[in-house]
C-alpha cells in the first residue's frame, strides 16, 4: 500500500513542511503494520530512526478518521525527561489538528490535568508510577477517561523487560482496561530488542492480541568504537613495548591534562575539548567523582568550565538544564551522566560517547552507543577502562582485567549475534503482588478474598503464583494490619497499610534509599542518602559543599560551596550480567582474535591476560590452583547462576570438600582453601549436581533475603520462596558444573 497516501492530510502536510523527501523503510513497514490489522506491534529499529513518527502518524490518521470519545492513545515512557521530549515533538504535529497532547507526571501543571479530567481526548503521556497513582485516586474517573482507548504506546519498552517496574507497568495496563472496558492496541518501541518474538509475546500478554513484527531494512549500521585501557597511575601497559601489526595509532592529545592528573580521565579530558559529548557512568557516585575531577583539570588548565552532570539524584533543574545545553547545536559543553540520558531523549548533534568501564548489559551499551550518530553521522563511542596496577603478591584473579573483557564481549556477542538479554519471565514476584494487592484494594475498596484473588491471580505477571501462596500473603497482611476484615468478612485496607499507601513513594516499585534533599541557598541541588555530620563535605552535582546545618525532621541538608574532592553517596546499585556475557568473556580470553577497536594500551593490556589466561591453566578447566590449600574458581556464569553455585558450594557440597573462607568477585570468580584434590572437587560436585535439587535448600537457614522494595511486607517463607525459585538460577548452575565432569 502508499503509505503516505493513507495518512491524514494533517500529517502528510507535517511531512512536507520537515522537508522529508520519501518515508523511512520502518515508517512504511509500521504503517502496513498499524493500517492492515488489528493486532499490537512492536517496532525495533536502531535510536533516531524514527520509531516515533512511524507509530504515531497511522494511529492519529485512524483517530482523525474516526475520533476517540475519550482518551484515544496512551504514551507511557519510563522517564519524566522522555516525555517531556516527546511532548514538543507530538504538540507540533497536533497543535494544528487541534488534538490535545497532555502530560501526566509528578512535574506536570496540575491546570493541564484538571482540563483532561473535564474533557478526555486525544493523547495522554505517563510514567508507570503516575499511571499507578492514577488508578489509585481517580479511580472513578477511569471509564470516563479511557472508555474509548485505541491504542497503548509503551516507548523503550526493553528497559521493561527484566525487572518489577516492567510488570507493574502491564498489571497497570491490564487494571486499566478492565476498569475502562476497552480493548486498545499496544504498540511497542525500542531500539534495542535482541530476540523480538520473545519481546513480542511480553508486549502481548494479557492483550487477547498476538504482535505483529513488521520487517524492513533499516540500512547498514556503522559505528566508529574505540577500547582504551588505563592502569590509575603510570606506567601503562604497552609501556616498553612494540605495538603489533595493525594495531590502531592514538589520535594525539588536542590539550593537555594536569601532569598529576588520573591517566584515563586525562584521556577523557583532552578529547572532550571542543566537542560536544556525553561521558557515561555505571553509578551515581562515580559520575560524581569523574565531574569533580574534569572540573578541576578546567580549573588547573585556566579555561572556561565545560563539563556537566546528569544523574537522577539532581534537582530537575540541574537536569533539565544540562538537557537543553545537548539540545544546543552550537553547544560544546559535555555531560558526565548515568543511565538517565541512556534512553530516547533527542540530545541534539552529539560527537562522541564515553564509557568508563564496561556496561553491566549488551542493551545499556547499544542505548548508550545510540545516543550519538544521530542526523546522519554514524554512532561513536569510547570506552575507557581503568584499573588499579597490581600489587606484587596480587592473586592470580587479579591480573585479568575484568573490565575490559566484559567490554569486548558486550561489543563481539552484539556484532557476531546480534544478541541482547531476553526478557525475565519465569520470576516470583511477591514484592510486587503486595503492591499490587494494596494498590488494588486502595483504589476499589472493600472486596471479598475471592474478589480480590480474581482480580490480581488473573493479571499475566503473577500467573506463576498459587492461590495458596496468595492466601499467606493476605493472612500476613491481616496480621500486621495492612489489611482489615471487615464485619461483612470483606477486605479494606488497614491503619498500618495506609501509612504506605497513602506516601507518594509508593507509587513506585523500584527500590528506593531514605533520602536527604540538599540544598544551597533558595537553590535545591538534588538528594543524598547518610547525610554526614555538620561541618563535614558532601558531593553533589559534581561539586564539593560544606554541610552546615541537617534537619532530620524534614529530611534537608543545607550547605555551601568549597573547594575540594571527595566521594558521593547515593545507595546501592547491583548489577545483572548475564551467562552468554561471561561465556564470551572466556572466549576473549581463549581466542587469538585482534579487536580493530583496540587501542594500544588495551592491546597490550589483553595480550598480557591472555598469557596468564594461558600459563595459568585457565584455559582448560575452571578450577584453579593458587598454592597450598588456596584454590580460584571461574565458572563463567551469569549474576544468578554465579549466586547458585557459591550457595550450592557452601551447603551441598561445603563439608565433603573441607571448603573454608569463600570470598566472590561476583560474577568472575571466587576464591577458597579446601582440604580435597583437583579431581575429588569436581567428583565431588558432579554428583552432587546429579541429585535432585529443590532451589529452597540454597537459602540459609535463618536467611530472609529482602531483594525487592515491599519484601520487607512479604511473609518469610514468600521471601525465602521468592528469591530460591525466581531469582537464583540453579538449573544453570547444574548445567554448567555438569560439563565439568568431562575435564
Amino acid at each position: 500500500m502508499d503509505v503516505f497516501e493513507r495518512y491524514a492530510y494533517f500529517i502528510q502536510d507535517y511531512i512536507y513542511r520537515s522537508g522529508w523527501q520519501t518515508l523511512r523503510g520502518i515508517q512504511n513497514a509500521a504503517g502496513e503494520a498499524i493500517f492492515c490489522t488489528d493486532q499490537n506491534v512492536l517496532l525495533t529499529a536502531s535510536t533516531a530512526s524514527g520509531k516515533t513518527e512511524a507509530a504515531f502518524f497511522p494511529i492519529l490518521t485512524l483517530l482523525n478518521e474516526n475520533p476517540s470519545k475519550t482518551v484515544g492513545v496512551l504514551y507511557i515512557a519510563p522517564l519524566k525527561a522522555l516525555i517531556n521530549d516527546q511532548f514538543g515533538r507530538l504538540n507540533e504535529l497536533c497543535e494544528e489538528e487541534g488534538i490535545a497532547v497532555t502530560r501526566w507526571h509528578g512535574d506536570a501543571a496540575q491546570s493541564k490535568k484538571r482540563k483532561l479530567l473535564k474533557k478526555p481526548s486525544g493523547i495522554l503521556q505517563i510514567t508507570p508510577e503516575s499511571l499507578e497513582s492514577l488508578l489509585i485516586n481517580k479511580h472513578m474517573e477511569i471509564p470516563s477517561l479511557f472508555g474509548d482507548l485505541r491504542f497503548i504506546v509503551i516507548d523503550e519498552i526493553h528497559s521493561l523487560l527484566r525487572a518489577d517496574r516492567g510488570l507493574q507497568t502491564f498489571c497497570l495496563i491490564e487494571r486499566l482496561c478492565r476498569a475502562a472496558g476497552c480493548s486498545p492496541r499496544r504498540i511497542g518501541l525500542s531500539a534495542t530488542i535482541g530476540n523480538p518474538q520473545e519481546a513480542g509475546q511480553f508486549l502481548a500478554a494479557g492483550s487477547g492480541r498476538g504482535t505483529v513484527i513488521p520487517a524492513f531494512d533499516g540500512g547498514r549500521e556503522v559505528w566508529r568504537l574505540s577500547m582504551e585501557h588505563f592502569y590509575n597511575s603510570d606506567p601503562q601497559a604497552d609501556e616498553g613495548k612494540e605495538a603489533g601489526a595493525g594495531t590502531p595509532v592514538q589520535e594525539p592529545p588536542s590539550d593537555n591534562a594536569p601532569a598529576a592528573a588520573d591517566p584515563g580521565l586525562g584521556y577523557i579530558f583532552e578529547h572532550t575539548r571542543g566537542k560536544k559529548c556525553l561521558i557515561f557512568t555505571n553509578s551515581r557516585e562515580e559520575c560524581e567523582l569523574v565531574c569533580q575531577t574534569l572540573r578541576q583539570y578546567c580549573e588547573a588548565n585556566h579555561e572556561q568550565d565545560r563539563f556537566l552532570i546528569h544523574h537522577g539524584n539532581l534537582s530537575a533543574s540541574y537536569r533539565e538544564s544540562a538537557e537543553d545545553e545537548m539540545k544546543d547545536d552550537d553547544s560544546l559543553m559535555s555531560v558526565c551522566a548515568t543511565a538517565t540520558l541512556e534512553l530516547g531523549i533527542d540530545i541534539g548533534r552529539l560527537e562522541r560517547a564515553f564509557h568508563i568501564d564496561a556496561p553491566f548489559t549488551v542493551s545499556g551499551f547499544l542505548q548508550r552507543m545510540g545516543r550519538t550518530g544521530r542526523r546522519g553521522d554514524p554512532s561513536e563511542m569510547w570506552f575507557v577502562m581503568r584499573e588499579e596496577h597490581q600489587e606484587a603478591r596480587a592473586m592470580l584473579p587479579d591480573s585479568i582485567p575484568w573490565y575490559l573483557v566484559q567490554g569486548i564481549a558486550l561489543v563481539q556477542l552484539y556484532i557476531e549475534e546480534r544478541f541482547v538479554e531476553p526478557p525475565r519471565t519465569d520470576r516470583l514476584p511477591y514484592s510486587l503482588l503486595y503492591h499490587q494487592t494494596m494498590s488494588t484494594l486502595a483504589s476499589c475498596g472493600e472486596m471479598t478474598p475471592g474478589e480480590l484473588a480474581s482480580r490480581i491471580l488473573t493479571l499475566n505477571c503473577f500467573r506463576n503464583i498459587t492461590q495458596d501462596d496468595f492466601r499467606i500473603l493476605l493472612r500476613h497482611l491481616i496480621e500486621i494490619d495492612h489489611v482489615n476484615r471487615t464485619e461483612n468478612g470483606g477486605l479494606i485496607v488497614g491503619l498500618a497499610g495506609e501509612r504506605v499507601v497513602n506516601n507518594y513513594k509508593f507509587y513506585a516499585v523500584f527500590q528506593e534509599n531514605i533520602e536527604y534533599t540538599v540544598h544551597a541557598g533558595a537553590e535545591q541541588l538534588g538528594t543524598i542518602v547518610k547525610p554526614p555530620p555538620v561541618g563535614d563535605k558532601i558531593a553533589i552535582a559534581g561539586r564539593v559543599w560544606v554541610v552546615e546545618e541537617v534537619d532530620h525532621r524534614r529530611r534537608d541538608v543545607y550547605c555551601t560551596l568549597v573547594k575540594g574532592n571527595i566521594p558521593a553517596y547515593f545507595g546501592d546499585v547491583a548489577g545483572d550480567i548475564h551467562t552468554r556475557i561471561l561465556e564470551r568473556m572466556h572466549r576473549v580470553l581463549a581466542e587469538d582474535t585482534q579487536y580493530p577497536y583496540l587501542m594500544p594500551h588495551a592491546v597490550c593490556r589483553l595480550a598480557d591476560a591472555r598469557e596468564v589466561f594461558v600459563k595459568s591453566g585457565m584455559s582448560g578447566k575452571p578450577l584453579v590452583h593458587l598454592g597450598g590449600k588456596m584454590w580460584a574458581l571461574f565458572p563463567w556464569l551469569g549474576s544468578y547462576a554465579f549466586l547458585a553455585l557459591e550457595r550450592f558450594l557452601k551447603i551441598r557440597c561445603g563439608r565433603r570438600l573441607g571448603l573454608k573462607g569463600l570470598s566472590s568477585s561476583r560474577p568472575y570468580y571466587m576464591q577458597f582453601t579446601m582440604e580435597t584434590n583437583e579431581a575429588e572437587f569436581y567428583g565431588i560436585l558432579c554428583e552432587e549436581a546429579e541429585k535432585e535439587l529443590d532451589p529452597m535448600e540454597l537459602v540459609y537457614p535463618e536467611e530472609v533475603p529482602v531483594f525487592e522494595k515491599y519484601d520487607e511486607f512479604v511473609p518469610e517463607e514468600l521471601v525465602r520462596k521468592g528469591f530460591a525459585c525466581g531469582v537464583l538460577d540453579p538449573e544453570g548452575m547444574k548445567q554448567r558444573v555438569l560439563t565439568w565432569m568431562e575435564k
